[in-house]
């Protein structure tokens, strides 16, 4: 991928474009919702920006797009990485942010979404919303009169899919076509939603492996495929735990309860999964011996956290979804990941802004 910032548009060349044509993408004004609502050329527009704004930031030559712009940033899920993600790149293209959480607004309480936004709208530039419901973020977005970014909720994670594919790219080296991942664990959710459409819109190999049970929705399954068939990706579902990471070059997981749920279903959870634990044994399984291990954190990697002790001493167990041994080896990427967060955050912040 070539690529050249100018004025704040990303101008992207796909090496495999014919002609050499160049393409240019403007998304200002748009919101930043889930992957669904941006087209291919829309997200390879977006992992190119990530890219050059990363490059920019690390030979310290940053341009500030954003200078005099206020954000307000709504947390009302608890959040490390991306309420720090969204700070800095704040910060680092000279914008203001404004922290919101349960306590300190009165959205949904005393105030609706729609209100919320047409409120925020008025002060802000743009609104970050981190919550349970999607229905919550796409009504501030048809209320609001700037950008509103998807911080996460139960449904979609997009902040942490791109930064997901950009990190993959990333660390690969290889075209996006030639990249093969799996999701192994419950994948109904965000996260096992999300990287199955961003994969897609990519082109990737994707696998989603998990009991049937907790694969990922008909409708979001439908959606994948039908990207698929745009950008030539390859999309397998299965609970075949060897069919299903076989020559993979990337393994990613979550926690196996998701943020917000009740914790009487842990002892089904931990029933349905014990076999998906990433171990070594199951990287060995990849027959990849350059495989890396993925993790949108927090994970449940030993006992030094309140929730894994909580479950050692309910159900005897050390390690949840990732054992400890993978969490620290090489092949563990994790941190970079989290790095690349932010810079993923500020090419969304700059690409809907400017």
């Amino acid at each position: 991928m070539l690529s050249r910032l100018v004025k704040g548009v990303c101008y992207f060349l796909p090496l495999d474009l014919a002609e050499g044509v160049v393409m240019a993408i403007d998304l200002h004004g748009r919101h930043y919702l889930k992957e669904l609502d941006f087209s291919p050329a829309e997200w390879q527009h977006l992992l190119a920006l990530t890219a050059s704004l990363k490059a920019e930031r690390k030979s310290r030559t940053e341009r500030q797009r954003l200078g005099g712009m206020n954000f307000a940033l709504i947390f009302e899920k608890t959040s490390t990485r991306t309420r720090s993600a969204f700070e800095v790149a704040a910060h680092d293209q000279g914008a203001h942010v404004t922290q919101m959480d349960g306590n300190s607004s009165q959205l949904g309480h005393k105030e609706s979404p729609a209100d919320t936004a047409r409120v925020l709208s008025r002060l802000f530039d743009g609104i970050e919303y981190r919550g349970a419901k999607q229905e919550t973020v796409e009504t501030m977005a048809r209320f609001s009169s700037v950008p509103v970014w998807n911080g996460l909720t139960d449904e979609w994670h997009p902040t942490q899919c791109l930064c997901d594919m950009f990190t993959m790219r990333e660390s690969s080296g290889k075209a996006d076509r030639e990249i093969t991942f799996a999701y192994v664990g419950d994948a109904r959710f965000n996260v096992g939603c999300s990287l199955l459409i961003g994969g897609a819109l990519i082109g990737a190999d994707v696998r989603i492996v998990a009991p049937p049970a907790l694969q990922p929705p008909a409708m979001v399954v439908a959606d994948a495929q039908a990207l698929a068939a745009q950008t030539g990706a390859r999309i397998t579902i299965t609970e075949d735990i060897g069919t299903g990471v076989r020559g993979c070059d990337f393994i990613h997981t979550d926690i196996w309860v998701s943020m917000g749920e009740p914790k009487a279903v842990w002892t089904e959870r931990i029933e349905l999964l014990r076999d998906y634990q990433v171990t070594r044994e199951l990287l060995e399984r990849t027959g990849n011996d350059g495989v890396r291990f993925m993790h949108c954190l927090p994970a449940y990697h030993n006992r030094e956290t309140t929730v894994g002790e909580q479950v050692y001493q309910l159900y005897g167990l050390d390690e949840l979804e990732v054992t400890e041994e993978v969490f620290e080896s090489e092949a563990s990427i994790v941190f970079d990941q989290a790095e690349n967060r932010m810079h993923s955050i500020k090419a969304i912040m700059v690409a809907t802004l400017t």
